[in-house]
């Protein structure tokens, strides 16, 4: 069986108009919500990115509020990895080995747990940062870049 941990970047694009988001939406739609994976973190940076763009001008007061009201639901449907102790550990060992910023280790470690807890399970990385995309291949992961492939969801065998 396949699981999609959505790294913030590519979780944002569910909240605000991107390349990629169409692509995002149509993946989303296509996978069961117990398929689909993010690291506890993940809201709080989405949410800060939301108040960002507002702050800047490039989102209304209305389309923020709007925007936030659905990363609450959409948050709370997905499987989350807890910022537990093993996910500090495992972003500390790729702060050790690549040049990652401390955020992203965060988010990468989080998805290097979930796919030591989920054993039988494939884990695809998808993200809209090629320095994580990157990083993640590197760790052994499939990833996926919804604002440059197709998102489409992988193919499950009668096997799985």
């Amino acid at each position: 069986m396949s699981c999609y941990f959505f790294e913030s970047t590519a979780f944002a694009k569910l909240f605000v108009q991107e390349q990629g988001t169409d692509a995002l939406i149509r993946l989303m739609e296509a996978v069961e919500d117990n398929r689909k994976l993010i690291s506890a973190s993940t809201p709080l940076e989405v949410y800060a990115a939301v108040r960002r763009r507002e702050r800047a001008g490039a989102l209304s007061a209305e389309d923020a509020t709007a925007a936030l009201d659905i990363l609450r639901m959409e948050a709370a449907r997905m499987v989350q990895q807890p910022l537990n102790p093993a996910v500090l550990e495992a972003a500390r060992q790729l702060l050790d080995r690549t040049s990652l910023r401390w955020p992203d280790t965060l988010q990468l470690g989080a998805a290097v747990v979930a796919r030591d807890m989920f054993l039988a399970t494939e884990i695809i990385f998808v993200s809209a940062s090629q320095q994580l995309l990157e990083a993640a291949k590197t760790e052994g992961f499939r990833t996926l870049d919804p604002a440059k492939e197709a998102a489409e969801p992988v193919k499950q065998t009668e096997a799985e």
